[in-house]
């Protein structure tokens, strides 16, 4: 298979697991307008609104730091090769390929749900976490501003939040950041895999920069936000001679704190993932495919809880070594920035009156 300009997966492949047919990539008429040299036509993106009936997602996954999260939107157009969360698209019989990150859906009505089920009765306040399925700073929150809607709402409610991005997107919404900062309700994580802009691109085409998004670490930190900075995930053979450099350029522009995931390659993620390598690094995918192998079990992905995040065997240990070490010499932390859930006040409703006490 051939690279796409402009996206991650190089195939358009269905799901096995739910007999998912193929889908040919293509594009509109305007793209076959836009090729008539011969060509292959630029995948558009489209986006479709989704009537959710809730939107805040629960979870009890043990090695997992938080219980609930909201996804403003369904597809990620950064096109990241690696993203975990592209199997969930084969679930309304769209592929895990392509239309995972061309074919995405917004949810308008995100910020009203979640005022109703903030105000629900016994709705007990933990931190809720963006950015844990979808990037919830991808491209279309420019125009859609689902994730500033349902910021404002937090903010108002003093809930707090954690964000998860690769976008220095997040910095449109540095006022309201801001002021969360200040009552210990918001931290920020910017995911940086590469600093290397060749391989941030074949590995995530639509993501930012990596230096824009250290820069966007930088002024979250210079305005008293907690950030930290996640090397999620670590691809062997690819980025993890990039350590060292990834945790030095962390702490440079003020990280509090450094984490990291071993790539991890579950379902129809494997196939696609090994049709990207086939089409960038021709010359080292078979050795890429071994370490990755050998940090799973012997398998392409190892699905058990806290082994997932973590991997296991020699490989696995001597990545969390160099982070470990390469933390410490940089004086950044691992532990986990605590937020306050006590500023809580429930929502209220259209048309519920205000309580006189």
């Amino acid at each position: 298979m051939s690279a796409i300009s402009g996206r991650g997966a190089t195939v358009n492949q269905g799901s096995a697991r739910f007999a998912l047919p193929a889908r040919e990539a293509d594009g509109d008429w305007l793209d076959a307008r836009d090729s008539l040299d011969g060509a292959a036509p630029p995948l558009r993106t489209s986006v479709t609104p989704e009537r959710a009936r809730t939107i805040i997602s629960r979870n009890q996954s043990p090695d997992i730091g938080f219980d609930r999260s909201i996804n403003p939107y369904r597809g990620c157009e950064h096109g990241c090769i690696y993203c975990f969360a592209r199997p969930t698209h084969a679930f309304h019989d769209l592929s895990p390929g392509l239309d995972f990150e061309t074919r995405l859906f917004a949810k308008p009505e995100a910020a009203t749900l979640l005022r109703r089920e903030l105000a629900a009765p016994g709705y007990v306040c933990k931190p809720i976490a963006f950015g844990t399925n979808t990037d919830p700073y991808q491209p279309i929150e420019r125009d859609h501003r689902l994730t500033r809607a349902c910021l404002e709402l937090l903010a108002e409610t003093g809930h707090p939040v954690t964000i998860t991005t690769k976008s220095d997107r997040v910095l449109r919404d540095l006022d309201l950041l801001h002021a969360m900062a200040r009552q210990e309700l918001v931290s920020v994580c910017l995911s940086i895999t590469s600093l290397d802009p060749r391989t941030a691109r074949t590995l995530e085409p639509r993501a930012p920069h990596p230096a824009r998004r250290l820069a966007a670490v930088r002024r979250l930190a210079e305005a008293g936000v907690p950030v930290q900075v996640s090397i999620a995930p670590i691809v062997p053979q690819i980025t993890d001679h990039e350590i060292e450099a990834l945790v030095a350029a962390a702490a440079a522009a003020g990280a509090r704190g450094i984490g990291f995931i071993p790539v991890r390659l579950p379902h129809e993620v494997a196939p696609l993932f090994r049709a990207w390598l086939d089409a960038h690094y021709p010359d080292r995918a078979a050795k890429v495919m071994a370490v990755i192998q050998a940090m799973r079990g012997g398998r392409d992905n190892d699905p058990g809880f806290h082994s997932r995040m973590r991997g296991q065997g020699p490989w696995a240990a001597l990545i969390a070594q160099r982070v470990t070490v390469a933390a410490r010499r940089h004086g950044l932390g691992r532990e986990r920035i605590m937020l306050r859930t006590d500023r809580f006040r429930p929502p209220l409703l259209p048309g519920t009156q205000m309580s006189l006490f």
